[in-house]
């Protein structure tokens, strides 16, 4: 073999150094030169090599009652089950108040009355109850008696409740809140209490926003003459910088990634060797909240593992003359804050100029310095990082710059994640504000709304000294557009520039055709995955969301493997799926999940088998697959147990989100479960015989059998229709072999009846999109995918693309010109699982799949597109790079293709009918069209 090849060499202990070399035969069995040494190192393997401390530094929080605007509240509601129910409530005030301030909200709407007068009133809008209203009473209260009355409506189903408080500050100072409580009455019975602030299925949504400075930690030290080697060893409870002699150590971000940190933590490793001289050096750390301690997802909620970030660095020296030294973080290193006076993923990151220091040297820190605090609570378990480091990897002048009513609009062009680098001067204490968003309003404005709790700002604070530069470390956006405001002179080009980060996974795939929109398609799908591939696969870069789907993962991530090479991303992320991993087997929502329920569902909660498997199919990685077999067993045998003895779906309720945004097509919740139940079993049995568990393989063969005759018999007619009658319940029974040949051909023929029925459109979601391209290339009807392919009608990818898309969308109707904007609570312009699309195109189009794991024997079968002349194929496999290029002209068609070093392939010429079977090398075909 010539990859996924173990280390066999003399076991390697802690902050160890190995070397090795690469010779290679040819077919005739003459052997190259040995390849220049590489080398690399292990970290710190052991507990007991963590010889420093974690420490931190907790930073007070601005005391503000109306930061927890809801705390001691509760949502209340009728016991009666009336959808417009209102409430009331009666109170005494000595004396006109100082200040009255209310804040309120009702799951779905609400009127607030104050004494006889309106108050206030929600949006009207869907999910209105996300948005609270904030009123100033002042004007509306009296001495005396005073009544609040709320008139609440609950018409969208699902979560009903109101919940607000009364701040009130008397004449005299004193402090009165009135909470919405079992106090308030409706008509004469009081209110029923449906839970404490923070309850499902809200949460604790309208927390006011505390965004704390990041923390700087420094160490002075000394280096001895003779140093050989310096290693530095970094981890974090949040995102950490490190810093040697005023340089950050690396311009990766977000280190160490994300994890469930109760149960695991990542560290880093750099050779800091040639940043270190001998005397006097200085070691830093700067800190900030991350997915540890910040505003991650949805309900404004932070703080999902823990209250404060904490940071834990060891440099270990070593000399020529055999002798060792360790720099660790401990109880007198110095903390403080500097020039990043706010920081957070949601929020976004303000600095201050003025501030600026290059504390991390040792001659300078800070006048308020202290000492850390040492934390010796911290018993999470810390483990080399396994994945990909997130990086930048493009930088984007605006295209166009125009005069807003306030401020200015800069266009990059280009949908992408990250932040805006500033290079421009103001006067001493003027600040430049940068807000990020996706599209514009139809009046040039930013459209914020589908931003919901997402601040999306940045903001800097010009010290007065010329050219200054400046970008945030410990946030991104999702963005095309950045509103500036503040600047006292528009914008030049190379004043702002849009900085695109994402996790640094190696380009692998392209392809390029002789149609202009399919080219834009396949660009459009690279820079989703880009935008959503930062240290996790998420839903999307804008929103107050950013989690790791485990729907989208699994729709996408053929496609994602085709695009770039995913192999180490997704061995982190499974890690993390399978720590959040329900006892009883059930894999969550999201991983690592927080926010988000514990119960991913049909075609979510699948992720878990389908990923890893995925992976073993692209890069024959056995060992992966071995380490998730036994969990891929639970999920199954979890599934077995919910079932019921029929095998089919329980009759008690279950939780699924079916065919996610289909479009007017509701797909039967049960044949989507039944039919991911199959396609689990069929993959895990599959996972048995790899991995040589007979019994296993045999068991879950049968088990597969039993539920394919289940479904038939449960969902299917005998003409062939597939119960629901959608494109996506015809999908998933081809997809996943569940029919017999004849009913198969009926069900085909169904499906694209459904297709033509629709005009030739899809009605796909989530579920039904990641196989419905490769299905009807299945049954023969490629002419029929091709026509989805380039129509630029709704709904269709060409439709995303003809109305200004650069990436791809969440909703096929995220914008139309009959209606404009989808419901802003959920209308992401990047969102990659409609994407899947390219792996398709690579398979089809391109010609290049796979026939044995890992690409040991290649398959080239291009199929011939008529609106296409040309297509030109690369895939940079495990193996090495594979071509296809195809070219028609003068009647004839020529194929060239190209097969890397000790792998086979069986090439299927366009019009032959035949197949060649070939080893490496390159070939040229030439065929009548």
């Amino acid at each position: 073999e010539q990859y996924g090849i173990e280390y066999r060499g003399r076991k390697l202990g802690s902050g160890r150094e190995a070397w090795w070399a690469v010779q290679v035969w040819d077919g005739k069995g003459i052997a190259s030169e040995w390849s220049a040494p590489a080398h690399f190192m292990t970290g710190l393997l052991s507990p007991s090599d963590w010889k420093a401390d974690w420490i931190g530094y907790d930073v007070p929080d601005p005391v503000d009652p109306m930061a927890r605007p809801f705390e001691g509240s509760s949502w209340i509601w009728t016991a009666s089950g009336k959808k417009d129910p209102t409430f009331t409530r009666a109170f005494t005030l000595n004396g006109v108040p100082r200040a009255a301030t209310m804040v309120l909200t009702a799951d779905d709407q609400f009127t607030l009355w104050v004494n006889g007068r309106q108050a206030a009133k929600s949006d009207g809008k869907t999910d209105a109850w996300r948005r609270t209203v904030r009123v100033d009473l002042k004007p509306f209260l009296r001495n005396g008696e005073n009544e609040l009355r709320v008139e609440a409506v609950n018409t969208e189903g699902g979560g009903a409740g109101l919940i607000g408080q009364l701040f009130v500050v008397g004449s005299d100072g004193s402090r009165t809140n009135i909470a919405t409580d079992s106090l308030w009455k409706e008509g004469s019975t009081p209110s029923g209490v449906v839970g404490q602030y923070g309850v499902a299925p809200w949460g604790k949504f309208a927390d006011g926003i505390v965004v704390r400075p990041s923390t700087l930690y420094r160490k002075n030290f000394s280096v001895r003459p003779g140093l050989r080697r310096a290693v530095a060893h970094v981890t974090g409870l949040g995102l950490v910088d490190l810093y040697l002699n005023g340089s950050r150590v690396t311009e990766d971000l977000f280190t160490p990634g994300w994890t469930n940190y109760k149960k695991r933590v990542y560290a880093r490793t750099f050779d800091v060797t040639n940043r270190l001289k001998g005397g006097a050096n200085a070691v830093g750390a700067e800190l900030g909240d991350g997915w540890y301690s910040g505003y991650v997802g949805y309900g404004r909620q932070r703080s999902h593992y823990g209250e404060r970030p904490r940071v834990r660095v060891q440099l270990d020296l070593e000399y020529t003359d055999g002798r060792r030294e360790t720099v660790g973080t401990s109880g007198d290193w110095l903390a403080s804050v500097g020039m990043t006076r706010a920081q957070d993923f949601l929020w976004g990151e303000e600095a201050d100029g003025r501030l600026r220091r290059n504390w991390s040297t040792g001659r300078f820190f800070a006048s308020r310095a202290t000492l850390a605090k040492v934390d010796r609570s911290i018993t999470t378990p810390i483990e080399p990082f396994p994945g990909v480091p997130v990086r930048e990897y493009a930088r984007l002048a605006p295209i166009s710059i125009k005069k807003a009513k306030e401020g200015y609009i800069l266009d990059f062009g280009q949908n992408l994640a990250g932040f805006a680098h500033l290079r421009s001067k103001g006067r001493a204490g003027s600040r430049v504000e940068m807000r990020f968003v996706e599209v514009l309003n139809p009046d040039g404005t930013p459209y914020t709304a589908n931003l919901r709790s997402a601040r999306a700002t940045d903001a800097y604070i010009f010290a007065g000294k010329g050219i200054e530069e400046w970008e945030p470390r410990f946030t991104f956006h999702g963005f095309r557009y950045v509103h500036v405001l503040g600047l006292d002179h528009a914008p030049t080009k190379d004043e702002i520039t849009a900085v695109a980060i994402t996790s640094d996974t190696p380009e692998v795939g392209t392809i390029e055709t002789s149609d202009a929109m399919l080219n834009k398609l396949a660009k459009n799908a690279w820079w989703t995955q880009k935008m959503n591939f930062i240290d996790v696969p998420t839903d999307c870069p804008q929103r107050d969301e950013r989690l790791g789907w485990t729907g989208d993962a699994q729709a996408y991530i053929r496609t994602a493997a085709t695009y770039s090479d995913v192999q180490a991303f997704f061995d982190k992320w499974l890690v993390a799926l399978d720590d959040d991993q329900r006892a009883d087997g059930q894999y969550p929502m999201v991983a690592p999940q927080i926010v988000a329920g514990d119960d991913g569902g049909p075609a979510w909660a699948d992720a878990g088998v389908i990923c890893p498997t995925t992976i073993y199919d692209v890069y024959g990685d056995k060992r992966l697959l071995a380490r998730h077999y036994p969990q891929m067993k639970k999920f199954v045998e979890f599934c077995v147990k919910r079932s019921g003895e029929d095998l089919l779906p329980p009759k008690q309720t279950y939780h699924i989100f079916g065919d996610w945004l289909s479009i007017n097509a509701n797909t039967p919740p049960d044949v989507i479960y039944e039919a991911y139940f199959a396609l689990s079993t069929r993959l895990l049995a599959r996972s048995a015989r790899i991995l040589g568990h007979r019994e296993d393989a045999e068991k879950y063969e049968q088990l597969y059998r039993d539920i394919r005759t289940a479904f038939n018999k449960a969902y299917v007619t005998e003409a062939g229709v597939v119960a629901g009658d959608t494109q996506t319940a015809y999908v998933l029974a081809l997809a996943f072999d569940l029919l017999e040949p004849a009913m198969a051909k009926k069900a085909a023929a169904r499906l694209v009846a459904n297709i033509e029925s629709r005009g030739w459109h899809l009605s796909t979601g989530f579920v039904g999109t990641r196989d419905l391209m490769q299905v009807l290339s299945k049954i023969g009807r490629n002419d029929v995918a091709f026509r989805l392919l380039h129509n630029t009608t709704f709904p269709s990818w060409g439709f995303e693309i003809k109305n200004g898309a650069t990436t791809i969308w969440e909703r096929w109707d995220g914008w139309t010109p009959e209606r404009g904007f989808q419901d802003p609570g959920m209308n992401s312009f990047a969102h990659y699982a409609y994407g899947a699309v390219m792996g398709w195109v690579y398979a089809t189009i391109g010609g290049i799949d796979h026939l044995t794991p890992g690409f040991g024997t290649v398959k080239i079968a291009p199929q011939i597109d008529p609106k296409l002349t040309w297509a030109k194929t690369t895939y940079d496999s495990i193996r090495g790079p594979i071509k296809t290029e195809w070219r028609k002209a003068n009647g004839k068609l020529t194929l060239t293709v190209e097969i890397p070093p000790n792998a086979k392939a069986e090439i299927s010429v366009p019009g032959e009918g035949f197949v060649r079977r070939v080893g490496s090398g390159t070939y040229a075909f030439v065929t009548k069209v």
